[in-house]
């Protein structure tokens, strides 16, 4: 099963669409979607290495505006969507310190942990609930999604024919790290918040 998602994914990579799925994923991402962009970035960007850095800003101008749905949620629908999110995610004992942090240390939160495998919608819901000055929302999201799209697309593009051999030959057990690394940002999500 494993082999075909992976497979699914570097084919999608040279369908038309492929690139408005991966935009689609990155902005639900941001919002709503468990998911990280990165299930589709990688194998699209091994399959076109070539593309990678076209596929991070489409990732990163995906997210950002993902981001600003998230932020809506938190600003003004917080108190039906987006508390039923916090509350589905786990993470309703945190938002009041979540929130509280805000005022000092809002800037190092959204730069850090949009660069982190923990959920980004997470800082984009809680930075509009925080009512947190959306014009630096923006400007953080931009510099910390393109930091952790454009660095994964560096390294994709100068090692793309190397990583792509080494993550077919072990796929199960690159599935697995990236699996423990979402986990753990997870689980470092629900005590650090």
């Amino acid at each position: 099963m494993l082999r075909r998602l992976y497979d699914w994914a570097i084919d999608a990579a040279h369908k038309p669409h492929a690139m408005w799925t991966l935009g689609a994923i990155s902005f639900a991402e941001s919002s709503f979607f468990p998911l990280p962009p990165d299930v589709m970035l990688i194998p699209m960007s091994l399959a076109r290495p070539q593309r990678a850095y076209v596929m991070a800003l489409w990732c990163t101008v995906a997210s950002v505006l993902g981001g600003l749905v998230g932020y809506a949620i938190g600003a003004l629908l917080y108190d039906s969507v987006g508390l039923w999110l916090i509350h589905l995610y786990g993470y309703a004992n945190k938002v009041e310190a979540f929130r509280t942090a805000y005022a000092e240390w809002g800037a190092w939160i959204i730069l850090l942990k949009g660069l982190t495998p923990i959920p980004y919608k997470v800082v984009t819901i809680t930075s509009g609930f925080a009512a947190y000055n959306i014009w630096l929302f923006l400007l953080f999201s931009i510099i910390t999604r393109g930091a952790r799209f454009f660095i994964l697309a560096f390294l994709l593009h100068r090692y793309g024919e190397q990583a792509r051999e080494i993550i077919e030959k072990r796929l199960g057990f690159w599935v697995t790290i990236g699996a423990a690394v979402l986990i753990a940002g997870i689980v470092a999500a629900v005590y650090l918040i």
